[in-house]
């Protein structure tokens, strides 16, 4: 049967626009799938554990793309104050979020406890003079480092041991006050100061330090970190999905590995890396 040249010029035309609908269908469907840029402001002390679980993020959902802003929790409180962009907030502090939360700067029912740390006394690896607090008070110690009390987490857990301890006004003429606790852990690592008092977590990152000793659980404050949504999040889906993801088995696993409780439920999980 022979073809007319125009049916054939009408056979064309509806297979090109059958493919150019298909072709805008797919386009449409890829518009919908756009990568989400999160950024993620965290305390400092989470720098070691949070890459790990960006990669594997990132990973499962190839769509959506993770910045991390580390520093203190005070600072860190500040800055989404003052519209800084940030997605999420990860605080060494219930203090810190408890502020954004009083001024309606949390999405909604997104807040949870995530993790749970301990507060320890670090000293160099060949230092054999320090093996409890009071030791700080030693002539022989010059100098000591913890974070600034009122805008580092940690710094704040430390002055409450040493004032628990009844030493704070004595060590004070010779505390050196960082501006995060990983800046603490650097003074010790390099000699700058005697002795320094950080997280566990800080103590475990790195194989310059030792512990010499932790400090009681009723001497300060829990040292909780709680996760938050923030409300003028332009990715707010995406950024619940995240913190969800933050509790779940995997990333509890990465989290306990490097030294932190993870908290299901608002229930520390029992592990036998933390004890």
């Amino acid at each position: 049967m022979e073809v007319k040249p125009k049916i054939l010029v009408l056979i064309l035309s509806s297979l090109l626009i059958a493919c150019n609908q298909t072709n805008q269908n797919s386009t449409s469907r890829a518009n919908t799938q756009q990568t989400a840029s999160l950024t993620v402001s965290a305390a400092a002390s989470l720098t070691d554990a949070l890459p790990s679980i960006k990669k594997m993020y990132e990973q499962q959902n190839p769509q959506v793309s993770i910045t991390y802003n580390f520093a203190s929790s005070g600072n860190l409180q500040r800055q989404i104050e003052q519209g800084a962009p940030a997605d999420v907030f990860i605080s060494a502090s219930v203090n810190k979020m408890d502020i954004l939360q009083k001024q309606g700067l949390l999405s909604q029912g997104s807040r949870k406890d995530l993790l749970q740390n301990k507060v320890v006394l670090i000293v160099s690896k060949d230092n054999s003079t320090i093996s409890d607090f009071k030791d700080l008070t030693a002539t022989e110690v010059n100098k000591i480092s913890i974070g600034e009390p009122n805008s580092v987490p940690a710094g704040k857990y430390a002055k409450e041991v040493l004032t628990n301890a009844g030493i704070f006004e004595d060590v004070k003429s010779k505390t050196v006050f960082a501006k995060t606790v990983r800046q603490v852990l650097t003074y010790v690592e390099t000699g700058n100061v005697d002795a320094g008092i950080v997280y566990a977590t800080d103590a475990k990152s790195s194989n310059r330090v030792k512990v010499a000793a932790i400090a009681p659980v009723k001497s300060h404050s829990p040292v909780v970190y709680p996760v938050a949504v923030i409300k003028d999040s332009n990715n707010s889906t995406a950024a619940k999905e995240f913190v969800e993801f933050l509790s779940s088995k995997p990333a509890s696993e990465v989290f306990a590995k490097n030294g932190f409780t993870p908290v299901i439920n608002n229930s520390p999980i029992n592990n036998s890396q933390n004890n």
